[in-house]
């Protein structure tokens, strides 16, 4: 599983530094303001960014949050119905969050594809809005793989979650 190791680096290491980077640029933007006068308009951009780089961090680290069980869910009531009815109830909510995902990956890059054909440009930045729906397209990607590896039994994202005895 040398590829999810890269993939779980790969998101850490995005995280820690989209997030260090809104910090960094916030505290710029604070900075400017109170002690720049003038100069302060030069920093307008710092709030569309770091709008932008929030949705990158949520989206990069749902597959993260959902392979160490830290998604909202109803523990105890899933073991009771899975043990009361004998369904694998974790193998279908697995299935059942894998094809959403994908669908919602497909919806997402078709949203892209669609505002990257109209070349619209963001106001401050003036970078293609296209990227503000790329960070949905692949958080769901990522969300649909720990699905996956869930379903088949690769990872085990229910291991650190209470259930009541």
């Amino acid at each position: 599983m040398k590829a999810l190791d890269f993939i779980r680096t790969a998101e850490r290491f995005a995280a820690v530094t989209i997030f260090l980077l809104m910090v960094g640029l916030y505290c710029v933007n604070v900075l400017a303001r109170q002690v720049g006068g003038t100069f302060a308009s030069e920093f307008a951009w710092v709030e569309e960014a770091v709008r932008l780089m929030s949705l990158f961090l949520v989206f990069l680290t749902v597959g993260l949050a959902l392979e160490r069980g830290r998604h909202a869910g109803v523990h105890t009531w899933r073991e009771r119905i899975a043990s009361a009815t004998g369904l694998p109830l974790r193998r279908i909510i697995d299935a059942v969050g894998f094809v959403f995902c994908i669908y919602l990956m497909w919806l997402g890059y078709q949203i892209t594809a669609f505002v990257y054909g109209m070349g619209q440009k963001s106001p401050t930045l003036n970078v293609p809005v296209f990227w503000i729906y790329l960070a949905p397209t692949i958080g769901f990607a990522l969300m649909a793989l720990r699905y996956a590896l869930s379903f088949f039994g690769l990872i085990d994202r229910f291991a650190g979650q209470a259930t009541e005895e």
